[in-house]
């Protein structure tokens, strides 16, 4: 028998805080999410234990689970012995679980979406999966109806990032003389950050230079970005667009202690061209004047249409 991931996709409930392999609580507000709770722990406990019997009891009498390659097992009898199977060959297993989004579509009925791993004993990468599961309340029990599972991607803040796609690339200050600004951005693992590598070069020497990450806030529902330099200065920033141009808000914190506040305007002038500027500085309350306008260009071949 291949070893297939029933038993980290099947899970449907928040685990409850007291959990270590919790990564989200259930809504303490909402009755039916307690309920799932408890029964959550149960579940746990019992799969922890390796008790098969008790972990199909869990679905209802004709459950059925589809694994992410069409294999289907239907009724209680099929997902104990597969259980019965999977325990006599993986011993010592643990669970975990991130819960993405749970919802009512009726008071009896729970929808629930997110991705979840087996955690082994010797310490080797957890196998991970995502998964949809189908909740109905039948006796005063919630129990599992369907579980559906699917190749594990990691989540992606892309969708809120895309509009800065343009971005990505090299660009350097088009000024004639004097020091020169290089910025390269590029798209951090599963793309949920965009990182920027920033240098000011004089002749020879590397005046300053920092790093920026830049990714979407879920709680705050828009983009922000944090900032490191390499003296030992930081800051974050708070982003909103207004046509072809970017507000940057940013409040930071330099090496010496002092706190600097700024808005930062960065207009995408055409696919290879881009105009900053700092405006509404403040140094520790004090004005401070806007800065020249500085023109940056593209130096490699990459570019986007899109907005």
């Amino acid at each position: 028998m291949t070893k297939h991931r029933l038993f980290i996709t099947l899970l449907p409930f928040a685990i409850a805080s007291t959990s270590s392999f919790i990564v989200r609580a259930a809504d303490k507000t909402d009755p039916r999410d307690v309920a799932i709770t408890k029964t959550a722990e149960a579940f746990v406990e019992a799969f922890h234990k390796g008790d098969a019997k008790t972990l199909s009891e869990f679905w209802t009498e004709n459950g059925d689970y589809v694994d992410e390659n069409g294999r289907v097992l239907k009724g209680r009898k099929a997902i104990e012995d597969s259980f019965s199977e999977f325990f006599a060959n993986n011993k010592g297993l643990k669970l975990r679980i991130d819960i993405a989004a749970r919802k009512f579509p009726t008071p009896d009925t729970a929808i629930e979406d997110g991705s979840s791993a087996t955690i082994a004993p010797d310490g080797t990468a957890p196998s991970r999966a995502r998964y949809t599961n189908v909740m109905i309340l039948k006796n005063g029990k919630w129990l599992l109806e369907s579980v559906r599972e699917a190749a594990y991607a990691p989540p992606s803040n892309y969708e809120f990032l895309r509009g800065l796609e343009w971005v990505i690339g090299e660009w350097v200050d088009d000024t004639a003389g004097g020091a020169v600004g290089r910025v390269s951005f590029e798209w951090a693992p599963a793309m949920n950050f965009i990182v920027a590598t920033r240098t000011v070069e004089h002749r020879d020497a590397t005046l300053e230079n920092g790093t920026q990450w830049i990714g979407w806030d879920p709680a705050a529902k828009q983009i922000r970005s944090w900032s490191f330099e390499a003296d030992g200065g930081f800051g974050e920033g708070t982003w909103s667009k207004n046509g072809n141009k970017w507000i940057i808000k940013t409040s930071s914190s330099l090496a010496n202690g002092s706190k600097v506040t700024t808005t930062n305007v960065v207009t995408r002038v055409d696919a290879d061209t881009i105009t900053w500027k700092s405006t509404d500085q403040k140094m520790d309350g004090n004005a401070l004047p806007d800065s020249a306008e500085i023109t940056m260009k593209r130096t490699d071949d990459r570019h986007s249409t899109d907005y």
